[in-house]
């Protein structure tokens, strides 16, 4: 572990205490897990303290750990992750905190703390179903208006459930009943004596 990185430890331990619920570091950043009752507090201090100073949360998504391992995953199903950066420190922190609700996933909203948190939270809700309390317009983001379920939750079915397109008679666009026929496609194999030859195709 680099220097930085123990630091940034010792500085998140010593200023946090018992808000942290797991500290860790992975692919060179550290990870901070907190539960979801210290999650503002956790995030308004990592902001102001002035051993900390993460000015800017550069990310924010939702992840389901549902099927995570293979399905061996057997703790919260739901999760948001927040990517933050200290410039004046020249930092990274990846804070996660998991929803306590599998059924109905709800966690505090950050834009309150980073502006920036806005489009993101509409993002993890549109696409996982996550919803943001104190959220000021939360509402889809990527999917249509009328869209039904989360496409990013592991359980949504990868054709959907229904499709749109134009229908001239009517003038509008209309939804029905997903009509892609499964089918299996084989691809031409490249025989490597002929690779690049125009002759053998």
């Amino acid at each position: 572990m680099s220097t930085r990185l123990e630091t940034l430890g010792q500085n998140l331990q010593n200023v946090l205490g018992e808000r942290i619920a797991r500290l860790g570091t992975a692919l060179g950043e550290a990870t901070l897990e907190v539960a979801p009752a210290n999650y503002l507090e956790t995030a308004r201090i990592l902001r102001d303290h002035p051993d900390l100073r993460f000015e800017q949360l550069i990310d924010l998504t939702g992840v389901d750990y549902s099927t995570w391992g293979d399905g061996a995953w057997n703790g919260r199903r739901f999760a948001v992750v927040s990517h933050l950066t200290s410039v004046s420190k020249n930092w990274r922190l990846r804070l996660r905190v998991f929803a306590d609700d599998d059924g109905y996933p709800v966690l505090p909203s950050l834009i309150g703390i980073w502006n920036s948190a806005n489009w993101y939270e509409r993002e993890a809700f549109d696409l996982y179903g996550i919803l943001f309390e104190g959220h000021p317009d939360l509402r889809r983001i990527l999917t249509d208006y009328g869209f039904v379920g989360h496409p990013f939750r592991k359980d949504f079915p990868i054709s959907g459930h229904v499709e749109m397109r134009y229908d001239p008679e009517q003038r509008r666009v209309i939804y029905q009943p997903v009509t892609i026929e499964p089918r299996e496609n084989t691809p031409r194999i490249i025989r490597e004596e002929h690779y690049g030859d125009a002759g053998h195709g």
